[in-house]
């Protein structure tokens, strides 16, 4: 009896401690930096292993309350749990790259503020710094013999000016630096003999006035595309490719010169060319430059150069090369107006491309490789199996962002995963994919797939093995998971949106419901959408309901579908989500009375143009957004978007007409809704004074509005800018709505 009474005495100390251990924890605001994002996969040349990028947010060892994003590099021998660390410290280490042979890696890191190339040794030692340019180095990649490494610099205009490597003879560009009164740009090139005098000759003010330039006491901005993502950049920057022997003493040699940017650089099998993206037209601006050509350019700094792929009017990027060097996988389309890139092959005969064929794929894809698939021979010949080669790819479809293969053969197109999931990062190890996934049960870990029988019924996320876990963390929280359902609207397209209740539902209790739209407007969301996971999932936790869609404009349902608001910015999408929101209100937990709605950058704009169009939501925040569209092509470095979507310019009658009819300024006198409206001060995407102007209008009517401006922050800070920043507008969006929605006395 004795022994009965303490063992049910242990098990009643027992069982209170397991349920302890087993019970899950709500997702809070913090646990964004907790969130730990994989990437930049690079398997081995043997398959055998992997590298990859791991980004953290870790707290500022020198600002209280700050945090910092820290990437290092890590190793994984392709089993579970046995990554490890490569790099560590202060200092980011990122685009990693392996040696052809296996033994080394190269990866870019900062010193003294400027990016730069080092090279680590596998079999032990530390790394060693290969690159000291004085404009900095980035996205190494090893040639095919192992003996050299090509890479990035960013230089100004008036850094090339002087230098005698990428600009010979000390030329000025070709194409008209548009500076009015000069018909040509010698005035770029002034007279050192003059010496700066506000009070001397015409030559000695101009030399005053360059000077105040160079100190930085004005900005004289004569070009187009002035404005950067957080400061206005009145002078150009290209973007050079250089290469430089692998030893300690090397010196860095060119491979691209003058005025002209070069982008997604690859080296061609043979080591003596590589392939890249540049401006079509070397006579024009590159400003106003919209058609991008495929150039050959020779591996031995000679600066022979030779137009592959060129057409007035088309891009033509992404260039991929087989492994045996004779197809070309590619991107293309028309330069202006509402696309996406299309898929292309081609032959490809050392410096010259044939037979270009375009794929049927009505997606926008993107991260082209190539990679090797075994292809079965006869039994009745009794022939071997032979190698081929396919392309791998990802795209966004449907809420996802599978993993898909093209037989170049066929031109068919397989999809190798499914729509409930993320690929952000991917590469192949023989029959193997070695990639980064986001779900909602885990927002980024490393898997191992294989892919001989891969296809959308037997997915290669299906059966994968993880191979790390970074955000285990997660599996001590409760979750909420989307149901999808789908829509038909007016237009006879069907719009996919997601429910999802609040992380606890309790029996006969009611919770309001959130309204989350995305931007783009040519953005998707999804279950294998990243940028969300977080808010989502607090929200949820916080007692909200979410229901998200992607309406007609969005990615991801083929380029019909991205084209259905050309023209119709408002009225066309705002049925989509509101069809959504009204069936997701139909729930038998939702508080209809407590409907709310946020969205940044367009969804932003299409927040303020619902709440100017209809009454059901109690409270609205408002980000980053576009509310006077003529405002927004003065004010917004996206202008294009302008002239694209909506035919034109302000100053044409036809299309001004349209502009004021899908501006929600238009209707600022209809919004009674409580609105709190956010922008960054450095926000140079949308701008930040149609948000003045919105907020100024609103306060002069008498109407509840509160208006965030965050100090720094640009568009992008709601993904990767200051964390604390990120943090702060979360908080502010659910304590903006509790003032209206909160239940009984939650305002006091």
């Amino acid at each position: 009896m004795k022994k009965f009474l303490l063992l049910a005495a242990t098990l009643g100390l027992l069982f209170p401690f397991a349920q302890a251990q087993t019970t899950k924890s709500k997702i809070v605001v913090t646990d964004l930096t907790r969130i730990k994002q994989v990437g930049g996969i690079k398997t081995s040349p043997d398959g055998k292993q992997a590298i990859y990028t791991l980004t953290t947010i870790e707290p500022d060892a020198d600002k209280k309350e700050e945090y910092e994003y820290k990437t290092h590099i890590y190793l994984s021998g392709l089993k579970t749990g046995d990554a490890k660390a490569l790099t560590n410290g202060s200092e980011s280490a990122r685009q990693p790259d392996w040696s052809p042979d296996g033994k080394s890696i190269a990866f870019a890191r900062t010193v003294k503020g400027k990016s730069q190339i080092f090279v680590m040794p596998l079999d032990g030692g530390e790394a060693w710094q290969l690159t000291k340019l004085s404009y900095g180095a980035s996205s190494p990649q090893w040639s095919p013999d192992g003996k050299r490494i090509l890479f990035t610099v960013s230089a100004s205009l008036s850094e090339i000016l002087k230098d005698s490597l990428l600009n010979p003879g000390k030329a000025v560009p070709t194409w008209s630096l548009e500076k009015p009164g000069f018909a040509t740009n010698d005035f770029i090139k002034p007279d050192k003999t003059v010496k700066a005098n506000p009070d001397g000759s015409l030559a000695e003010i101009r030399a005053y006035l360059n000077k105040d330039v160079e100190d930085k006491k004005a900005k004289v901005i004569n070009r187009l595309n002035f404005q950067g993502e957080s400061t206005t950049e009145p002078e150009l920057n290209f973007t050079h490719l250089y290469s430089i022997d692998v030893n300690e003493k090397a010196t860095p040699k060119p491979l691209t010169r003058g005025f002209y940017s070069f982008q997604a650089p690859v080296w061609m099998p043979d080591g003596q060319g590589i392939l890249a993206v540049t401006d079509r037209d070397t006579l024009r601006h590159p400003d106003r430059e919209q058609d991008a050509a495929i150039v050959w350019l020779a591996a031995d700094g000679s600066g022979k150069r030779i137009n592959l792929l060129a057409e007035s009017g088309k891009t033509y990027s992404a260039p991929a090369i087989s492994p045996d060097g004779h197809q070309l996988a590619l991107l293309t389309s028309s330069a202006q107006g509402v696309n996406v890139g299309q898929i292309a092959l081609a032959t490809l005969n050392g410096t010259t491309v044939s037979d270009l064929q375009p794929v049927s794929f009505d997606r926008s894809a993107g991260n082209l490789k190539w990679g090797a698939v075994s292809v079965a021979g006869s039994k009745k010949k009794k022939s071997p199996a032979t190698t081929a080669y396919a392309v791998f790819f990802t795209a966004p479809s449907n809420g996802g962002f599978p993993l898909y293969r093209l037989d170049p053969a066929t031109k068919s197109v397989t999809q190798l995963s499914d729509f409930n999931s993320g690929i952000s990062s991917f590469d192949l190890a023989g029959n193997q994919a070695v990639f980064a996934k986001t779900e909602v049960a885990n927002p980024s870990e490393l898997y191992v797939g294989e892919l001989s029988n891969a296809n959308v019924q037997q997915p290669v996320t299906g059966n994968a093995v993880k191979l790390s876990n970074h955000n285990d963390w997660v599996s001590g929280k409760t979750l909420s998971f989307p149901e999808k359902r789908t829509y038909k609207n007016t237009k006879g397209q069907t719009i996919e949106y997601w429910i999802m209740k609040p992380t606890a539902v309790a029996a006969g209790k009611k919770h309001p419901l959130l309204l989350n739209m995305h931007g783009g407007p040519t953005a998707m969301w999804g279950p294998g959408e990243p940028s969300m996971w977080h808010e989502f999932q607090y929200f949820c936790a916080q007692g909200y309901g979410i229901v998200y869609a992607n309406p007609r404009g969005s990615g991801g349902y083929g380029i019909d579908f991205q084209r259905a608001n050309v023209k119709d910015w408002g009225t066309g999408p705002t049925e989509d989500v509101l069809a959504a929101a009204t069936d997701a209100a139909k729930e038998a937990w939702v508080d209809t009375s407590r409907q709310v709605i946020t969205g940044g950058s367009y969804a932003g704009y299409l927040t303020a143009w619902i709440v100017a169009h209809d009454n059901r939501f109690k409270a609205a925040f408002s980000q980053r957004g576009v509310y006077d569209l003529t405002t927004f092509m003065g004010e917004g470095n996206a202008w294009r978007l302008v002239p694209n979507y909506f035919g034109g310019y302000p100053w044409q009658k036809q299309a001004a007409e349209v502009l004021e009819a899908n501006s929600p300024y238009t209707f600022v006198e209809n919004i009674k809704t409580p609105l709190l409206i956010k922008h960054g001060e450095n926000d140079l995407r949308t701008g930040v004074i149609q948000s003045e102007m919105m907020y100024k209008s609103l306060k002069i009517l008498g109407r509840p509005v509160e208006y965030v401006r965050m100090p720094g922050g640009t568009h992008e800070m709601s993904r990767s800018g200051n964390v604390r920043q990120r943090i702060d507008r979360m908080l502010r969006i659910y304590e903006f709505f509790e003032r209206y929605i909160g239940e009984k006395n939650s305002r006091q």
